[in-house]
């Protein structure tokens, strides 16, 4: 086993050692698309998995907007089939998995803003090195500093995300080549849906080294207080939207007023699917987590 990807107890004490197998019901159909419900714990348990083993992943996440976007855009959906893991980065949706009987057990949504610390702290332990591509010129490098100071020691190298992202454009092969010269166990790609979806789809077999690629929205924005994040109890609740639609209503209210209602029909199909069929034969995938 390498020393940059060795296996170590999860950072936080008094953690149990987490399972190699998916309980029956975790991946499960949720309006039209499969997702994983998973704590945090249990999905960098299988990064580091597939890490120690020489093995690259996509860690994906489904909230309504992606769940539009992937109705929408043939390449959204593409992204989303190729993903080893789909986190829930939605209370709503994890309320309506137990509405319809899909989920028995009581989750917390999966999310860079609620996984942050217990990340960075992995990431230290474990001595991944790890990546960063999106937001603004100066951002990265506003957030690599606070994340520096909360967690001194961890290998970080960021690139901003203002580049000509097209197949084949030079500044995308130097991007390319700049990631894989650093050689991450981590690539982080905070381009904002559905910029990054494309971009993990069409460039992470260009990746040369094992690596776990990660889309993180806005991440270092908030890091970095470009945008203000919303209390964690908001987002426990499910009503990080409502704070998110009041301080920009311009961009955000056709997200959050208009593309759910495109959901009313896998809505309806979740619905009837619940009524006739027992939850048991309602599961999807195999009970080992997959790779």
């Amino acid at each position: 086993m390498s020393q940059t990807a060795r296996s170590v107890s999860p950072p936080q004490g008094g953690a149990r050692p987490f399972r190699l197998k998916r309980r029956a019901n975790e991946r499960v159909k949720l309006l039209g698309e499969t997702m994983d419900l998973v704590r945090h714990e249990e999905v960098f348990h299988f990064v580091g998995a597939r890490l120690n083993r020489g093995v690259s992943s996509i860690i994906a996440n489904h909230n309504l907007h992606s769940l539009y976007l992937a109705r929408k855009s043939a390449k959204v959906r593409a992204f989303f089939t190729v993903a080893d893991l789909v986190e829930v980065d939605s209370t709503p949706l994890l309320a309506w998995a137990r509405v319809i009987g899909r989920s028995s057990r009581q989750f917390h949504r999966c999310t860079y803003l609620d996984w942050r610390d217990f990340f960075w702290a992995k990431a230290r332990a474990e001595n991944w090195r790890v990546f960063f591509v999106g937001g603004a010129p100066g951002v990265a490098e506003a957030a690599s500093e606070k994340i520096l100071a909360d967690h001194p020691g961890v290998q970080l190298e960021t690139h901003h995300g203002y580049f000509d992202a097209s197949p084949g454009s030079d500044e995308n092969a130097a991007v390319v080549e700049q990631i894989n010269a650093f050689k991450p166990h981590i690539l982080l790609v905070g381009m904002g849906m559905p910029r990054q979806e494309i971009w993990v789809l069409e460039n992470h077999k260009a990746i040369t080294s094992p690596c776990a690629h990660f889309t993180v929205g806005g991440a270092f924005d908030y890091e970095a207080g470009v945008q203000k994040a919303a209390p964690r109890w908001m987002g426990q609740i499910g009503v990080e939207w409502l704070f998110r639609l009041l301080a920009d209503p311009r961009r955000l209210f056709s997200r959050y007023c208009v593309e759910p209602w495109f959901l009313i029909g896998p809505a309806m199909g979740d619905l009837r699917q619940a009524f006739l069929t027992k939850p048991a034969a309602q599961i999807e995938g195999a009970s080992a987590f997959p790779g």
